[in-house]
């Protein structure tokens, strides 16, 4: 994984925490959102019970650089520890640490809501400064909005980041898992590269031609191809055209020498050889092997033949 961000992003896509916003935003009444350790965003922008004061507030920059300050400020409040701020306008926020390993990697945040109702008196001084930054030609639907921002207890307020720490504690789990699995995963370059062979193996293919497919250089592509797949550049795909060469031989109606070139080797020759160093015997032998093949072995042949040839002999002596 490149950056906290993806590893987020990947996290916040996930089935697991789309399921928990839903039940979680449904329950409560609050946004949720899932936020990498350095991120210019406001938090709950499009985000499912986004407070519509704070979405009006957002489309100015002014208010908008103002709440940016105040969720840097949260960030460095949650790094050891569940967090609250409360902005200018007295609406509170909380994020909660997200950890993989010891390293805080993103925060879990929700809020905009009143800890405490704004009296009259806030509220005109909200209204004036709205007013300051321009929102003046919408005041009368500012002021509703602001109005039906959601009062909550001290004490409910404590209870959702309970469940926030909870939740969070299964997602830095999570993390580890994505960590894991990003490690162990086969590189991408890897992966287009085998998705070329595999659609190419009939033709003439290069490690040159491939590395250019999927831009590396032929020495990088090499290494990496080695390192995940454990064989050779070459290996690869005389082991593909091999597989390829297997399905076609369960075909009694196509020759061993159709079958050559249909599947990318240039010479019946080189084709036995390959065959018979990777699967352990000749492609007339695996053939032969094949269940229901209307083609016995050829020591079997001939011993049926001599069979008859006796029981001929025999008949009319």
């Amino acid at each position: 994984m490149n950056t906290n961000k993806e590893m987020i992003e990947q996290i916040a896509g996930s089935e697991t925490f789309k399921e928990y916003e839903r039940a979680y935003s449904t329950a409560t009444g609050l946004p949720l959102a899932f936020r990498p350790l350095e991120t210019f965003d406001l938090p709950f922008q499009g985000k499912r019970q986004e407070n519509s004061f704070c979405a009006i507030m957002a489309k100015k920059s002014g208010s908008c650089g103002a709440c940016l300050q105040m969720q840097e400020k949260l960030h460095r409040d949650a790094l050891e520890k569940p967090a609250t701020a409360t902005c200018a306008h007295g609406l509170c926020e909380a994020a909660v640490p997200v950890r993989l390993g010891d390293k805080v990697v993103g925060f879990l945040q929700t809020g905009q809501v009143f800890l405490d109702k704004p009296n009259a008196a806030k509220v005109e001084k909200v209204m004036a400064h709205a007013c300051e930054l321009g929102k003046s030609e919408k005041s009368g639907v500012l002021r509703e909005a602001y109005l039906k921002t959601p009062v909550i207890s001290r004490e409910k307020f404590q209870s959702t980041l309970k469940l926030l720490t909870i939740f969070g504690e299964l997602l830095s789990i999570k993390s580890n898992q994505v960590v894991i699995t990003q490690a162990n995963a086969e590189p991408m370059v890897v992966t287009k590269a085998k998705k070329f062979i595999e659609e190419q193996h009939a033709e003439a293919i290069s490690l040159t031609q491939v590395a250019k497919e999927v831009h590396v250089s032929t020495f990088h592509l090499c290494k990496l191809f080695r390192k995940s797949t454990g064989m050779t550049f070459t290996e690869f795909v005389s082991r593909t055209r091999l597989e390829k060469a297997k399905a076609l031989l369960l075909n009694p109606n196509l020759r061993v020498s159709e079958i050559v070139y249909e599947v990318g080797f240039q010479s019946l020759t080189h084709f036995n050889r390959i065959f018979k160093k990777l699967a352990g015997e000749s492609p007339s032998s695996y053939r032969a092997h094949i269940p229901g093949h209307r083609h016995a072995p050829t020591t079997l042949r001939k011993s049926f033949c001599l069979s008859k040839k006796s029981r001929y002999v025999t008949q009319f002596a």
